[in-house]
């Protein structure tokens, strides 16, 4: 079992050695979507990196159970519009059942999160699934003193839990600035103090996704659902939770506040967050109309887009960045990114044509190591890629002859490639997209019929009318010039 694995852990601020609580167990908690409508590129990176760190740990022997939920109801903004959740805002504003409407965007996301690569998490528990747990452990927050019900709802006392505990602490926040940064917004009025947080709201009557519980009709608040569907399948405290830097405050320091005062213990060892990402420079926002979803980012349709990338590419462009930096997504990068990627799937499929030396000239086994020690660095997924491209010219040289392997270095350089690229990074080949060369193509073959036919050449321009459409191709002259469609 690997002994040099550090993570950055955001509680502590520090790289710490990962030495899990019951190993060779690992339980890794990481906060799935909101399925109230399509999955965008915000949601490609914190899949794609804590994929990498399933992968990873997988690789070094770990057991790992990987929950990630969804959630299906009660996502609302603290300070939001009348507290309604987003799932039920778009259900009306899409006229369909809320259940409906939450297994259309669960399929979208797990139809992208297919394309992308990435595993399929162990258990995928919904919100509404755990209404139950969460009433559950609203019931022991309001026995032990520290929340409270008015009209209905139930808010978390913030103020007093932080009296003997440091709530702020993983977000870097201050009690006092946070009451005084507070909006005088929805539900305010019923705090105790501004800072204070719902963990169940009543439904008013027009509210269509609705249970009953002790303090009426309602809905659960967004961090308890968390805190209730990790401890059930985790356990009071467990190693990892992860998720984008978005959700370190309120949502991951509330989650901290909800379950240690059930348990009384700290419930996540190595909390891990991955930074944000940017387009041309400028953060995501509907406002500046940069909202790329990953349909469009797989197939293209977004003005910002000058056409469809591989999922594959995605992710490798991902993955070149680590997981802790701001990513930056443009067209020109992401062509980069496709380039380089395809010359270490060509180096890959080009190792077959290396003829074995007797005598070696190449040290692949420092290229191990390195991968490893990258990996071990808190999944420097971008120094490992830096590693296979120096593999990737090894191979290149080797097979031009001006480097020598021998059968075992051969060996050596596809079982590296198999782990890091293929395994660990998660990178499948890419499916070539033959369209682009196609419209070339034909608008060549054209052309040349054109040329034929402006010299009265028809028998040319004929034949190459009649061999295309025994190809499938069908050309039709118009009064525009000849266009051409597949049969």
């Amino acid at each position: 079992m690997n002994k040099s694995l550090y993570i950055t852990n955001t509680l502590s601020k520090k790289k710490e050695l990962f030495e899990p609580l019951n190993s060779p167990f690992v339980g890794m908690y990481v906060c799935g979507p909101t399925v109230s409508g399509e999955s965008h590129l915000g949601h490609a990176r914190p899949y794609v990196t804590f994929d990498l760190v399933y992968r990873y740990l997988t690789h070094l022997g770990y057991k790992v159970r990987y929950v990630r939920n969804i959630t299906d109801a009660g996502h609302f903004e603290e300070e939001g519009r009348e507290s309604e959740d987003k799932v039920n805002i778009k259900a009306k504003l899409e006229r369909i059942e809320p259940m409906e409407l939450v297994q259309k965007y669960t399929n979208l996301y797990h139809d992208m999160m297919d394309l992308l690569n990435c595993e399929r998490p162990g258990i995928e528990p919904t919100a509404t699934g755990h209404i139950v747990e969460q009433i559950e452990m609203i019931k022991i927050i309001i026995a032990k003193g520290l929340a409270y019900e008015v009209n209905g709802s139930v808010y978390f006392d913030v103020t007093r839990y932080a009296k003997d505990n440091d709530y702020g602490k993983l977000s870097g926040r201050v009690i006092d600035d946070m009451i005084a940064g507070s909006r005088e917004l929805d539900g305010q009025n019923e705090k105790r103090n501004a800072a204070d947080f719902a963990l169940w709201k009543k439904a008013p009557p027009e509210h269509i996704m609705r249970w009953p519980s002790p303090w009426g009709d309602g809905f659960p608040g967004w961090h308890i659902e968390c805190s209730a569907m990790a401890t059930k399948y985790l356990g009071a405290t467990f190693d990892i939770h992860g998720g984008g830097m978005d959700l370190l405050f309120p949502h991951h320091e509330s989650e901290i506040a909800q379950s240690k005062t059930v348990s009384g213990k700290n419930p996540v060892k190595y909390w891990m967050h991955n930074n944000m990402i940017t387009i041309n420079g400028r953060k995501m926002g509907k406002s500046y109309n940069n909202t790329i979803t990953l349909r469009e980012m797989f197939f293209g349709g977004h003005q910002l887009l000058e056409r469809g990338y591989d999922p594959m590419v995605i992710r490798f462009f991902i993955l070149q960045t680590h997981y802790r930096s701001t990513l930056d997504f443009s067209n020109e990068a992401l062509q980069a990114s496709e380039k380089g990627l395809q010359r270490l799937l060509n180096a890959f499929e080009s190792i077959d044509k290396i003829t074995p030396a007797t005598e070696s000239s190449v040290e692949l086994e420092k290229i191990r190591t390195d991968c490893y020690k990258a990996m071990d660095d808190d999944f420097n997924s971008a120094i490992c890629i830096a590693n296979l491209f120096e593999l990737a010219r090894i191979c290149n040289s080797a097979v031009d002859g001006t480097e020598s392997m021998t059968k075992e270095d051969i060996d050596n350089a596809k079982e590296i490639f198999d782990t890091f690229l293929y395994q660990v990074l998660g990178i499948k080949a890419i499916k070539k997209d033959v369209s682009g060369d196609m419209e070339s193509l034909m608008k060549i073959m054209l052309s040349i019929r054109d040329e034929a036919k402006q010299k009265r050449d028809f028998s040319t321009s004929d034949k190459i009318r009649d061999e295309l459409q025994k190809l499938g191709i069908a050309v039709k002259d118009t009064k525009d010039g000849a266009t051409w469609s597949k049969n």
